[in-house]
């Protein structure tokens, strides 16, 4: 470097706070109370002062939550611009949450930001373990021009700055961090005991010529001053004055001096999952799995239930409830919290905020269909439709039958109807002394016996008998005083019988507007009967579009309608992992286990709207891992696995649910799906996005690039598509011919100090038995043969259908009241665009859409409106659209993410 021009150094001190992690979040913040009660105080007693505060509000928040009365003296420093806070509301892990998620994320953090006196417009992302694909759109849709990353950089990247391009052409300056991530400058202010460090200049020295090589275009270097949970030296305003070419300022005072011009930038296009120059820790993408499914159970609730509910079929204001499940929705995306790499006390805290969204989605959901069920006869059920298309799909209900039932919907269609199950009309039929009577009256809870309501009673003092009958809502006034009095005097023994009216579990086809209400009402057998009947005889399931078999070894032949078969879907392989939740780490002596002990093949319904049968698998696992012997245990569990595979009527996908009681440790159980046709690439939906990825991974750092990937709605490869509930772990592995899912990782510590996938520790090696993940566990996924090498609409529609379920709730209404007509909300079509999102805003219908495509698609939105305009990620109003008879049709690029309101009449 040319040491008459040494570049000027811009030191950014900060801290990384990592909310909750290897302790849970209280310990944590007691901790960052103390750090900013120390940093406000001296910011406020030398002007010198700059910090920032790691680009997430949450901490900003959490702090002003233990001192409200300090919030004033916080603005003023954020105001002047020498605190710089948000633009986040938290650092979450990018491939682990919605893009929903990450879209209310960043509006969250912005607008706190803003109410504080001003965000940083950055896009910080210090230490996310790799970034999707279309965060460049999502931040520029924001209003954000930059973007500052450390893992995941690939190695193609040699300078310190590039343009990172989401799928749609959108691209952001990206500031990279190299040489140590958000601490890249930390050791150059160390204190050594007895004073041993070299001198600051040397170390400035130092800095600058090994940073130097990363800015081929000059401009001042970033230097990163902070770390995990740690508060800047008290002298560092000094130090930095007596160092020449070296000055304070925050990262939004560092951007605001370059240029966000991509122009000759390189550009890197899509996500950043390398291994290259960081460690990326894929092992979180199937660590504490249960912690995956409860995310998406919440995100789907909220998202695409409980928002489209309360912004189309309720006449009040459920907003309150909604922002809070959002606010707990957004904690948990955090970057040391879905990921499930933490604490197992900070996993539990975090499994209890997921159960709290998914329970404040459920009342939303609540509320609104009891509204609307008030116009639903009794014994009858309303249906809503949560996706943007109109729906034939199934649903369970509990229906009043005296034999083979009959449905209709309120426009008087016939429903198809399979009963699943009868339940018992006799619940209870004993025999006891007169003086046990007013002991069993007290089983009485205002109108309710067992579960369900009393409509009627009799008491027959000639033959000793007391008589209950209950219904499953009953409209008729009771009094317990009644029974008691016609009691009076009762002596001897008594005959006491619970009588339940006939009812029967059925699964009925019923059709249902887009984002729409229907109503289906029980009526005497209509005989209707499904276009294309399931059936199961044997080990066979049809439905008319796939033919699947049960093979002797419990796996599945699955053959298409055009009779393309494939062979061996469902095989369960269990291998050991002396890992820890950032990384597998298969013992270097593994022994796999992959053949069953015995195979047994039950039946469960047989058609003809839906059959199904259980395949029982037994095995015999290792019982635990080994870590002084390199290898898996010679003790031994025996398992069973039953693997439910089940055909709808209408669907093109099996459904299939694998359910074991894990009772081993230091293992990794996959489901391998052979695949129709060799594959050298795979996709993966997720995050507004369908990624395509080949089967290696970059390596280079000190980290096995191993090629497993998260992928959300699905994964596809070589024609086949397995439509997923959750975010899930993949791999493409035998050359392309097969693809194996993670079901099950347990592993006993948060990071082992020697990890054989991974040179340096991820954290402390802390033991986390709870991360062995014993107990029952489920995986529930469909498979989806497709023709051509990419998944198309007919996948997209599929995986749409399989992750939102119709929802039901019980009528109430005047049991001779006729059933309400269908009603449609808003319909969204066009080949490849799926709304992600529709809630009520500021006196609009705002959703959100994407093509998820690669050539320009039309999204027409169809729905009692009068006015439409685009609008930012932010909700901000934009170009004005053209509204004819309730239409609106809206061009969008490849892959645009694009948010409209409409006026509702």
């Amino acid at each position: 470097m040319n040491a008459e021009r040494a570049p000027e150094i811009v030191v950014v001190p900060h801290t990384h706070w990592d909310r909750e992690w290897y302790l849970p979040f209280q310990r944590f913040r007691l901790r960052l109370v103390s750090l900013l009660d120390g940093v406000i105080g001296g910011m406020e007693a030398d002007r010198r002062w700059r910090f920032t505060l790691d680009g997430q509000m949450a901490a900003v928040d959490d702090y002003l939550e233990i001192r409200p009365e300090r919030r004033e003296r916080l603005e003023a420093l954020v105001r002047e611009g020498r605190l710089a806070v948000g633009p986040w509301q938290i650092l979450h892990d990018e491939f682990l949450c919605s893009g929903e998620n990450i879209v209310r994320n960043l509006e969250t953090g912005m607008r706190r930001a803003e109410e504080m006196g001003a965000v940083m417009m950055v896009g910080y992302l210090p230490d996310q373990f790799g970034h999707c694909a279309q965060t460049p759109q999502i931040l520029r849709g924001a209003g954000i021009e930059h973007a500052c990353v450390w893992r995941g950089v690939p190695g193609e990247v040699r300078a310190g700055a590039f343009a990172w391009e989401a799928p749609d052409g959108t691209a952001v300056r990206t500031q990279y961090l190299p040489e140590g991530g958000y601490g890249n400058a930390a050791s150059m202010f160390e204190e050594f005991p007895g004073g041993a460090a070299p001198a600051l200049p040397g170390r400035v020295a130092g800095f600058a010529e090994s940073m130097g090589r990363w800015y081929p275009r000059g401009g001042p270097l970033l230097a990163m001053y902070g770390a995990d949970h740690t508060a800047p030296a008290p002298d560092l305003a000094d130090r930095i004055a007596e160092a020449p070419g070296m000055r304070m300022e925050t990262l939004a005072g560092y951007f605001a001096a370059l240029d966000p011009s991509v122009a000759g930038l390189p550009r890197v296009r899509g996500e950043l999952r390398s291994h290259a120059r960081a460690n990326i820790l894929p092992g979180v993408i199937s660590a504490r799995v249960h912690l995956k499914d409860a995310m998406g159970r919440a995100e789907r609730l909220v998202e695409r239930y409980a928002e489209p509910l309360a912004a189309l079929w309720y006449a009040g204001d459920a907003r309150r409830f909604l922002d809070l499940a959002w606010r707990r929705l957004i904690e948990v995306s955090c970057h040391d919290s879905v990921t499930g790499c933490g604490s197992d006390e900070t996993a539990e805290q975090v499994a209890a905020r997921m159960a709290e969204a998914e329970q404040l989605g459920r009342a939303v959901c609540d509320l609104v269909t009891a509204e609307r069920a008030a116009a639903v006869p009794l014994g009858s059920h309303l249906v809503f439709n949560p996706t943007p298309a109109p729906r034939t799909g199934l649903v369970t209900l509990d229906v009043p039958a005296d034999g083979e039932p009959g449905l209709v919907t309120g426009d008087g269609r016939p429903v198809p109807v399979q009963t699943l199950e009868v339940a018992p009309t006799v619940l209870d039929d004993a025999v006891h002394p007169a003086s046990r009577l007013p002991v069993l009256l007290e089983r009485v809870y205002g109108r309710v016996l067992f579960g369900q309501e009393i409509r009627d009673w009799t008491v027959s003092k000639e033959d000793r008998t007391l008589t209950f009958r209950v219904t499953a809502r009953s409209t008729v006034p009771f009094d317990l005083g009644a029974v008691r009095e016609a009691l009076r005097g009762a002596d001897g023994d008594w005959r006491v019988r619970i009588l339940a009216d006939p009812r029967r579990t059925v699964a009925a086809l019923v059709n249902v507007p887009a984002l729409g209400l229907a109503a289906v009402r029980p009526v005497p057998p209509a005989g209707a009967s499904p276009d294309a009947p399931v059936a199961a005889e044997g080990n066979v399931l049809d439905n008319g579009l796939l033919r699947a078999e049960v093979n002797a070894d419990g796996t599945l032949r699955v053959r298409t309608r055009s009779g393309e078969a494939v062979e061996g879907i469902g095989r369960i392989v269990d291998g050991g992992d002396l890992g820890d939740t950032y990384n597998h780490a298969p013992p270097a002596a593994d022994r796999l286990v992959e053949d069953p002990l015995s195979v047994a093949v039950r039946p469960v319904w047989s058609g003809p709207l839906v059959a199904a049968c259980d395949i029982v698998r037994t095995y015999r696992w290792p019982a635990s891992g080994d870590a002084e012997a390199d290898a898996r245990s010679a003790a031994e569990e025996d398992v069973t696995v039953t693997t439910r595979a089940e055909l709808r009527a209408g669907e093109p996908f099996l459904r299939l649910r694998v359910t074991f009681d894990n009772r081993c440790e230091d293992h990794r159980v996959r489901l391998h799906l052979p695949l129709p046709r060799r594959a050298a690439t795979s996709f993966a939906e997720g995050q507004f996005a369908v990624t395509e990825r080949g089967l290696t991974a970059e390596g280079g750092f000190g980290e096995r690039p191993v090629p497993t990937f998260p992928a959300s709605a699905f994964a596809a490869a070589g024609g086949l598509a397995v439509l997923l509930e959750h975010v899930t772990e993949y791999e493409v592995v035998g050359g392309g011919r097969e693809m194996a899912l993670t079901l099950l990782r347990s592993v006993g510590y948060l990071s082992r100090d020697r990890n054989a996938y991974r040179d340096q520790p991820a954290g402390p090696q802390l033991p986390t038995p709870r991360a062995q993940c014993r107990g029952e566990r489920t995986a529930a996924f469909a498979v989806m043969p497709y023709a051509g090498e990419r998944p198309g609409p007919a996948v997209l529609r599929a995986a749409e259908a399989y992750r939102h379920d119709l929802l039901t709730a019980t009528g109430y209404g005047h049991a001779a009241a006729a059933a309400p007509p269908s009603r449609e909300g808003i319909a969204i079509t066009g080949d490849g665009v799926a709304m992600t999102s529709l809630r009520a805003r500021d006196g609009w219908i705002e959703t959100r859409v994407v093509a998820l495509r690669d050539e320009p698609a039309t999204a027409v939105l169809r729905g009692p409106f009068t006015e439409a305009a685009r609008a930012d990620l932010r909700g901000r109003p934009g170009e004005p659209l053209d509204v004819q008879d309730g239409t609106v049709s809206l061009a969008l690029r490849p892959w645009e993410i694009a948010t409209v309101r409409l006026k509702t009449s």
